[in-house]
């Protein structure tokens, strides 16, 4: 199966995205950092999580290492949402996929699965963890770049 059957691309330029997943301590924000990075200034980026979840070091380490960060922010739930307007949200862990289902159902708002690894289930060095958190982000940057930035005629802006 090729990627693109696995992870689809929306149908039209997203102006505002939600990325979904279980705690928003990894996968979501991570994808928030990198999509603000390289989607145009005007593009409404935000990360939830449906159940509430701590930051994690590693992800500020492996976004630190291409030049991102997370600021100040921290960890939110969806009802912490400020906004719950959005044209696309984008899930990345099971979890999320079936909470943001059942919430659109009678909304017309686009929801792509792009199932992601979870990092915390790997064991061993930090050196071996933190690989695995490069990982994730690099397959999110990968997704973001190919799915929502090229496929929409949008250069990548930053490595």
């Amino acid at each position: 199966m090729e990627t693109q059957d696995r992870f689809p691309a929306p149908s039209q330029p997203p102006k505002a995205v939600l990325f979904m997943c279980g705690m928003n301590s990894i996968r979501s924000p991570m994808a928030e950092a990198i999509a603000r990075s390289i989607l145009p200034a005007g593009t409404y980026i935000m990360s939830a999580g449906v159940r509430a979840g701590q930051r994690n070091s590693f992800v500020d380490a492996v976004l630190d290492e291409i030049g991102l960060d997370l600021g100040r922010r921290q960890p939110q739930t969806l009802e912490q949402l400020e906004d719950d307007f959005f044209d696309l949200i984008i899930t990345l862990s099971p979890e999320a996929h079936h909470t943001a289902l059942e919430l659109t159902r009678s909304q017309a708002v686009e929801v792509i699965y792009w199932p992601t690894f979870d990092p915390t289930v790997i064991t061993g060095t930090r050196e071996q963890i933190v690989d695995a958190y490069r990982g994730v982000r690099d397959t999110l940057y990968g997704l973001i770049d190919s799915r929502l930035a090229r496929r929409n005629g949008i250069a990548a802006q930053s490595a």
